[in-house]
């Protein structure tokens, strides 16, 4: 997309982005109430409306300034709030509310593929239409599987970090949480030396690979 203005790059890029995001902070909010936590469905959380959702920073400002400069997209929305000792079985359903993001953000890569496939099919009589839907499919591949394959890493505050957490033994996992603070700045690091890169992009690739060929989008970038 190097050819595409910044103003064309925000239209591709913005839905895609936005709901890659905010249904993944939705999912865990839906796992969670059905595991017993009622605390994101009383603060309103289980809304398919992105404004609920939105974190200036994370969902605006960030990956506004990335798209900017090129290259990788990062952002996030507003945490769903959770309490996990509403739950009945509370270190179960904090594993499956975990899971819930990373499974969501795959589940929309799927759908983001089939719109890419429709607007591959409109590219003849109705390119006009059919040549952004594709690039924004092709966009929302990308988008959810990165955060999807992103989220598993077990580095706090991610959901991998979560899962692995809730599976250490009691006093473990006690001393483990006290460390959490320390996982942004993990992950800045892993970020500008370029480790995070060698880890993620072997799945990244595999996941897409996967889903281009299902669908006959071929390689996407």
């Amino acid at each position: 997309m190097e050819e595409f203005t910044i103003v064309q790059k925000i239209a591709v890029w913005a839905l895609p982005l936005l709901f890659a995001i905010t249904l993944h902070e939705v999912a865990h909010g839906w796992v969670a109430s059905f595991f017993g936590d009622q605390t994101a469905r009383l603060a309103g959380r289980l809304s398919f409306n992105p404004i609920r959702h939105i974190d200036i920073v994370g969902t605006i400002i960030l990956p506004l300034i990335m798209l900017t400069l090129g290259g990788f997209i990062f952002g996030w929305a507003k945490p769903v709030p959770v309490d996990q000792r509403n739950m009945q079985h509370p270190r179960v359903g904090m594993i499956f509310v975990a899971i819930a993001g990373p499974l969501m953000n795959i589940l929309m890569a799927v759908l983001w593929a089939l719109i890419a496939k429709l607007g591959m099919n409109l590219t003849g009589n109705y390119s006009w239409f059919g040549v952004p839907l594709m690039y924004m499919g092709q966009v929302g591949i990308m988008i959810n599987i990165v955060l999807g394959v992103l989220n598993c890493l077990p580095i706090p505050p991610l959901d991998g970090w979560r899962v692995i957490a809730n599976l250490l033994p009691g006093r473990v996992a006690w001393h483990a949480f006290k460390f959490e603070q320390l996982g942004f700045l993990v992950l800045v690091v892993l970020l500008v030396t370029g480790v995070l890169a060698y880890v993620i992009m072997p799945p990244i690739s595999w996941l897409m690979n996967i889903i281009t060929s299902l669908f006959g989008l071929g390689v996407l970038y």
